[in-house]
């Protein structure tokens, strides 16, 4: 396989990365979109772009990975839902039913 693929999904994400990029004041979701957007593009080949911009978005917002997971991990225990169960949330596990 090449290095180079674009996921599936590659739009979408783009769209949640560039809101993401310029905000100076993450909210909840904001941090759970970006956690499963790391998660999803980690071990993924190609998409270097928004790797890059998943890199950037962590130093503007002054957090690590490892950071920004305990923070989710306590935004999720704190029983949080997120309000728009749109497309946009595909892979956040909100994308499956029992």
């Amino acid at each position: 396989m090449s290095n180079n693929q674009t996921h599936p999904l590659h739009a979408t994400d783009k769209n949640i990365i560039d809101s993401l990029i310029t905000n100076e004041k993450p909210d909840d979701l904001d941090f759970i979109n970006l956690a499963r957007l790391i998660n999803r593009y980690s071990n993924f080949p190609g998409e270097i772009e928004i790797k890059n911009d998943i890199e950037k978005i962590l130093k503007f917002w002054k957090i690590s990975k490892n950071e920004l997971f305990l923070r989710t991990k306590k935004i999720w225990s704190r029983s949080f839902r997120p309000n728009n169960t749109s497309k946009e949330l595909v892979g956040s596990g909100f994308d499956t039913s029992n």
